[in-house]
C-alpha cells in the first residue's frame, strides 16, 4: 500500500514552496542525492525515516560532503508533505527546524489543507 504515497509541498500564504526553493538551491549530486532519499521514504513508507516530534518526521540525505534533512508529516491517507529542509550542520535536529515545521504543519491545516502541490 505505501507505493501509493505522494510527496507534496507545503506552500506558504504567500504561494511560496520553501522545500522545493531549497533543493532548487543545491547542486545536481546534492539535489539528485535529496530526491533519492524521499523516493525511499515514498517507496518504503514511514519506517525510511526518522520520526522527531508529533507528527513530524525526517528524511536524511547525504551527498559528497554534505548531509540534508526534509521534515514533513504524513497527511491524509497517501499524501507526505514536505515542511522544512536544510543542511544539517549539528548531531542533533535543531529545535528552531522542527517548530518551523509544526508552525508550518499547523498553518497547512488551518486553511483546509489547501496549502499543497
Amino acid at each position: 500500500m505505501t507505493s501509493r504515497l505522494r510527496w507534496r509541498d507545503y506552500r506558504t500564504q504567500g504561494g511560496g514552496c520553501p522545500v522545493h526553493d531549497f533543493v532548487e538551491s543545491l547542486t545536481d549530486d546534492e539535489a539528485a542525492a535529496v530526491v533519492a532519499a524521499m523516493r525511499e521514504v515514498r517507496d518504503r513508507g514511514l519506517s525510511a525515516a526518522r520520526h522527531l516530534r508529533g507528527d513530524i518526521y525526517e528524511v536524511r540525505a547525504f551527498a559528497a560532503r554534505r548531509g540534508f534533512r526534509i521534515l514533513f508529516s504524513k497527511e491524509a491517507k497517501y499524501i507526505l508533505l514536505s515542511l522544512s529542509a536544510y543542511v544539517k550542520k549539528t548531531a542533533k535536529t535543531p529545535a528552531a527546524e522542527i517548530d518551523l515545521a509544526v508552525e508550518r504543519l499547523a498553518d497547512w491545516r488551518r486553511r483546509g489543507r489547501s496549502g499543497i502541490s
